[in-house]
C-alpha cells in the first residue's frame, strides 16, 4: 500500500498531493498513567499531595479513565473532541473518609470543571475553566 501511495505522490506531485500523506499524530493521553505533582490555584495557592502515589490518574485507550484520590477511587469516561481539550464523564466513586489534608474533596470539587490538557517537559497539566487553576502530574514509572 505504501508503494501505491508513493507512485501516486509521484505521479501527482503537481496536484497537491501532500493531502495523502499520512498526518501525524498528536500527543495523546490514552494508554497513559500519572500522579498528582501540584496544584497551582488561579489565586497563586499551591498545594502539594504529602504523598503523589495516592493520587493517579490513568487513561485507557477505551475511553474509560481511572483514578484515586487519597483513599477512593474512582472510573469514568473520558474524551478529547478536539487537540488539547478534554472532557471528563460522570464519575463513580468510592466515598471512604479521608484523613485531614487530603485533596481528595478538592479533585472531586474540580474534576467535572477540567477542560483541557497540555503535555510539556513529560508533565501533564490539566486546566480548569475560567482560570480556577492548574494541575500538574508526572508520568507513573
Amino acid at each position: 500500500m505504501k508503494s501505491i501511495h508513493s507512485l501516486i505522490c509521484v505521479l501527482l506531485a503537481a496536484s497537491g498531493c501532500a493531502q495523502l500523506a499520512p498526518q501525524s499524530r498528536p500527543e495523546t493521553l490514552a494508554g497513559t498513567s500519572w500522579h498528582l505533582v501540584r496544584f497551582q490555584g488561579g489565586d497563586d495557592t499551591v498545594r502539594i499531595p504529602d504523598d503523589k502515589s495516592k493520587y493517579t490518574l490513568a487513561f485507557g485507550a477505551d475511553g474509560v479513565f481511572n483514578v484515586r484520590f487519597d483513599c477512593n477511587r474512582g472510573r469514568g469516561g473520558w474524551n478529547s473532541p478536539a487537540p488539547k481539550q478534554l472532557e471528563f464523564g460522570a464519575m463513580a466513586l468510592t466515598r471512604a473518609a479521608c484523613p485531614p489534608g487530603s485533596m481528595h474533596d478538592q479533585l472531586v470539587k474540580h474534576w467535572p470543571y477540567v477542560r483541557s490538557y497540555l503535555i510539556k517537559g513529560g508533565h501533564l497539566y490539566l486546566s480548569l475553566m475560567a482560570d480556577g487553576g492548574v494541575y500538574e502530574f508526572e508520568p507513573v514509572r
